[in-house]
């Protein structure tokens, strides 16, 4: 299967949320909360290149593609990218180090979550500011990946303790089902709040976090869109955040065999609500930086196989 048609075909099956997620990221409807939040706050030329870059299946909407790096087919056309979803830190030490912490199980410095978050920024940016490099780089991937991955570094466990891979080693309930703490964090905690407080309909929970962006949250807006010493992108603090919430509230209490019920669930949600709000309003701040004087992009960008890591 050639590129096109695999972004063809993981496009279509994004758009209709078939998806094959095994747990990984936030899992289909945390991903595309954030990446619907980001949509509106994105500035009408960020808004403009998104669009131009988007697969023709996404029919203009970024939230259509945002689960796209933790689709089975692209997991295993591109297994290189597997590495690149988090970031493991050391056991109990409940912070983060970009130069003790991003690198891959072999050992490959900067092959990590915040590692790709400031690879694909640079391709885009390279794009818009060199011409020529449109010829480097598949920059629809850039994109997704560069999304999906904002999404990912907000999930404390995406930050957890190397020693239970962030939590895929611990083994417990999730009310009287199976799961391990790694899923009750991507899927199970959102899952349950759209079921139990929005009707089912994942719209009113994206709505409500809209809601509290604009009303509860709106004086933190402007802190969250902010990046240090006027930089494009700044991921490592959004990991440092995800490890600290990691210690205080995804590993307390949620031991090897244990069940996780209305406690552990309704203390969690508040904070797993604000990391999605968080997620979005950041993605679309960097997104706002890198296109700020960007042009739109020839469709040469779009034809390159392959968005490997600088």
């Amino acid at each position: 299967m050639g590129f096109s048609e695999l972004l063809r075909v993981c496009g279509v099956a994004i758009v209709f949320f078939q998806l094959i997620t095994a747990g990984f990221g936030w899992g289909q409807h945390g991903h595309y909360a954030i990446c619907k939040i980001a949509e509106g706050y994105l500035s009408e030329n960020a808004m403009a290149v998104v669009k131009e870059l988007l697969p023709e299946s996404a029919e203009g909407e970024l939230a259509a593609v945002c689960s796209w790096a933790d689709l089975f087919q692209v997991r295993s056309h591109y297994y290189w990218s597997r590495a690149l979803h988090y970031v493991d830190t050391p056991d109990f030490r409940c912070n983060y180090d970009y130069s003790r912490d991003c690198h891959d199980s072999v050992g490959r410095k900067s092959r990590c979550v915040t590692g790709a978050i400031y690879n694909y920024t640079q391709q885009l940016m390279s794009a818009c500011h060199n011409p020529a490099s449109e010829f480097r780089y598949n920059l629809t991937e850039a994109l997704m990946f560069l999304s999906h991955f904002v999404g990912d570094v907000h999930q404390p466990l995406h930050c957890g303790f190397l020693g239970d891979l962030g939590g895929n080693r611990i083994q417990l309930h999730w009310y009287r089902r199976k799961a391990n703490l790694h899923h009750v964090w991507d899927t199970e905690i959102i899952d349950t709040a759209v079921k139990n407080f929005y009707g089912s309909d994942l719209n009113n929970m994206i709505e409500a976090l809209q809601r509290n962006i604009t009303e509860n949250w709106s004086n933190y807006v402007e802190s969250w869109e902010e990046c240090d010493s006027n930089r494009t992108v700044c991921p490592n603090p959004y990991a440092s955040e995800s490890v600290s919430l990691a210690c205080k509230y995804a590993y307390r209490n949620a031991t090897p065999g244990s069940v996780l019920g209305d406690d552990y669930f309704l203390s969690r949600l508040p904070i797993v609500e604000r990391r999605l709000a968080q997620g979005g309003v950041r993605l679309a701040a960097t997104l706002n930086r890198i296109f700020k004087s960007c042009g739109l992009i020839s469709n040469a960008g779009r034809e390159v196989q392959g968005a490997r890591l600088a």
